[in-house]
């Protein structure tokens, strides 16, 4: 699958006969929400996307603090977004996609066949000369029908016992239980890898070179041979790991209660490197 478009090849795309719907999902833990920065400057026609509303759900801690919206709900967000059958979509966010790609996953999970990453996200539009819009974007509603379950996924059983490469895409200092800032225990479910999300990006914030990527996940045993799934603290960066897996051919599974949940069911907790 194609999984990045640059900015330029956006620009053109925009100034077509059937331009991308094109996703602003700006988003930070902790806040503060991101539709101030939104309407400071945003890709002309870009929607504002919510992710704590609109590209998640919220239940009990045990789901995990970002589970999966219904598929009627994410259908009804997507139509406000102005998807229609056969759309192209593209998402962004402020920096590094780390939060666009789960509006890219949750699109490709519900069956929408092309959703790119801006690669550099808004970054890289601004660097290549692009203008900025400051209006708040009210798309026409769309009309795409969802049917989630395009990409696989596992839960907390499953990521228990997985029988193939399981990616830990937070930080280190969290998969080692040094540290952990959000959620009730420290450390990383056992027998699980850490490949930290940011290691998927090179320092302009585009994401590595396929033979990089390739090289970096192969170095912890993610090379195609046996099954791989991801997670995070909350299936959102791991998202950015499935993506990055994708594009170097490797399908992989996304555990989207990930950390958040784990931690707050009774179930073995691992630390160390």
């Amino acid at each position: 699958m194609d999984v990045l478009i640059s900015a330029p090849d956006l620009s053109d795309a925009l100034a077509s006969d059937r331009p991308p719907v094109v996703l602003d999902v700006r988003w930070k833990l902790g806040g503060p929400p991101g539709h101030g920065e939104y309407l400071r400057g945003h890709i002309p026609g870009a929607v504002y996307v919510d992710l704590e509303t609109e590209l998640s759900t919220h239940g009990e801690p045990t789901d995990g603090r970002h589970p999966l919206p219904t598929a009627e709900a994410l259908q009804a967000s997507a139509r406000r977004w102005g998807i229609d059958e056969g759309d192209t979509v593209v998402v962004y966010d402020g920096e590094g996609n780390l939060s666009s790609a789960r509006a890219w996953w949750l699109l490709r999970w519900a069956g929408v066949a092309d959703v790119r990453i801006l690669d550099g996200a808004l970054p890289a539009w601004i660097a290549a000369g692009r203008l900025l819009a400051t209006d708040d974007v009210s798309p026409a509603p769309g009309s795409v029908t969802l049917t989630p379950g395009a990409l696989p996924t596992i839960g907390a059983d499953e990521a228990g016992s997985f029988g193939g490469v399981l990616l830990d895409a937070r930080a280190g200092e969290r998969f080692r239980g040094e540290t952990e800032p959000v959620d009730p225990k420290a450390g990383h479910i056992p027998g699980a890898v850490s490949a930290p999300t940011t290691g998927n990006l090179a320092a302009d914030g585009r994401f590595l070179e396929p033979a990089a990527l390739r090289a970096r996940f192969a170095a912890v045993g993610a090379d195609g041979g046996r099954p791989v799934a991801a997670y995070c603290g909350s299936g959102v960066t791991a998202a950015h790991e499935v993506a990055a897996l994708a594009i170097v051919g490797i399908d992989a599974a996304l555990y989207p209660g990930s950390w958040s949940q784990w931690s707050n069911l009774d179930l073995p907790v691992a630390t160390g490197a």
